[in-house]
């Protein structure tokens, strides 16, 4: 009689002794979200003060959470600036008389050129195009004056309207200048005088991380937390919320810190980044890949736009890039038996292996793929103010973040390490 009364006692007291497995809960869920998305937030865009209020935020759930900080910082903000150039003034002269339709893109504060300076002097006739012929000198960082042909006109005053608000890079040492002018011809002569002014503008990633056995191998959960801001108005509304796009995904990376701090301590170092400025040139990543050795971090699970279902069916998720490692591959196996799902990007043409911040951190080697739901070929909301939580399905955004936790299993236990990116076959 003993025994059988001491068993039900030893199970209760085993029971209540083993920790309870951490839950992803769509409350929660839909409280961050609805936080981030809120119109307070004004679209989150970049350099606003609604971007360092979503910051604040996120540093707010870090602290929560317990996470600790990265690196020696005080704070979960991870703090840099860029530089934003812009023209003061612009003379572009041929055969000794000024053109009026002028302008220039530069990361210098002076230029003084002549036809006997090391510049490339182009024409752009008529049946050219001006998109390539620039896009060739801006990825090369080469100084050049491009003559447009009138007929491009029409994208040369869109051009001029893009680039009026200044050019922005890392640093402030000189850099490259690309001067357009409208003009008939190439001339054989010509002169370009100009100043720009610099202005400091400060960023902020949101930075936390869990110490695992392993110190120094890092799997790297991500989002951005920046969006668009304030649009021309559609039915009164002109506030792009960035729902999807991607308070989805930094949703996502807030619980995933809260899930496994909840757990044992893993074997590999979790570090967990929420990105800004990834709308405007991907300014975060880059800065935030400058301030490691990318060969410590294992995988990067970038999380973009989760917060509509996809068209293979619920509790489904694709990968970018599935074919540069093994990562997906990794993924498909740890949710074997369960009913999750990782697949294939299944939109190649749109590029979206590129559209995000992995691709910075793949450049590098990185096995960096970005996860993703969202039919993006026809989604009706992408960048448009009409992205709003209401717009999302909650119960597949948690879903979905449950789905990355069990992906994630056998690369944090270190059971499985994913091949690393070639970075020559990443453009």
């Amino acid at each position: 009689m003993r025994r059988v009364i001491l068993l039900p006692i030893v199970l209760y007291i085993l029971t209540a002794c083993t920790p309870a497995e951490p839950q992803i809960l769509q409350a929660e869920v839909e409280r961050i979200i609805g936080t981030l998305a809120s119109d307070e937030m004004r679209g989150r865009r970049t350099f606003s003060p609604e971007i360092e209020m979503a910051a604040d935020f996120i540093s707010g759930e870090f602290e929560r959470i317990g996470l600790r900080k990265w690196d020696g910082l005080d704070s979960y903000k991870q703090e840099f600036y860029v530089f934003n150039f812009t023209v003061d003034s612009l003379v572009v002269k041929t055969d000794g008389k000024s053109l009026g339709m002028t302008f220039a893109t530069t990361t210098s504060e002076n230029i003084s050129w002549t036809q006997e300076s090391n510049v490339a002097s182009v024409f752009v006739g008529e049946k050219d195009t001006l998109q390539r012929t620039y896009g060739r000198y801006r990825r090369a960082g080469e100084n050049a004056i491009l003559w447009i042909h009138p007929a491009h006109q029409q994208l040369y005053t869109r051009y001029a309207s893009f680039l009026a608000t200044g050019s922005r890079t890392m640093t402030r040492a000189g850099g490259s200048t690309i001067v357009f002018a409208i003009s008939e011809s190439k001339p054989e002569l010509f002169s370009v005088e100009f100043t720009a002014s610099v202005t400091e503008l400060p960023l902020a990633n949101v930075v936390g991380y869990i110490e695992g056995n392993r110190k120094d191998e890092y799997v790297l959960f991500s989002a951005h937390y920046d969006h668009i801001g304030i649009q021309r108005p559609v039915e009164g509304d002109s506030i792009a919320n960035g729902a999807n796009d991607d308070a989805s995904g930094s949703t996502a990376v807030i619980m995933l810190a809260d899930y496994f701090k909840a757990k044992s301590k893993p074997e590999r170092s979790l570090l967990f980044v929420t990105f800004t400025a990834e709308e405007i040139g991907g300014y975060g990543s880059r800065y935030f890949s400058q301030q490691l050795d990318p060969d410590k971090i294992v995988a990067m699970f970038n999380i973009e736009m989760i917060g509509k279902p996809a068209t293979d069916g619920p509790n489904s998720a694709w990968i970018t890039g599935f074919d540069k490692s093994d990562f997906g591959q990794i993924l498909q196996k740890s949710v074997e038996g369960t009913e999750y799902k990782f697949y294939p990007d299944p939109y190649p043409t749109e590029n979206l292996f590129y559209r995000s911040d992995n691709a910075t951190l793949a450049r590098l080697g990185v096995p960096a793929h970005s996860i993703s739901t969202t039919p993006i070929d026809v989604d009706p909301d992408y960048h448009q103010v009409s992205d709003e939580v209401k717009t999302l399905n909650l119960e597949h955004l948690a879903n979905t973040i449950k789905a990355i936790s069990a992906g994630a299993a056998t690369i944090i236990s270190g059971e499985a390490t994913p091949t690393r990116v070639n970075p020559a076959n990443v453009n």
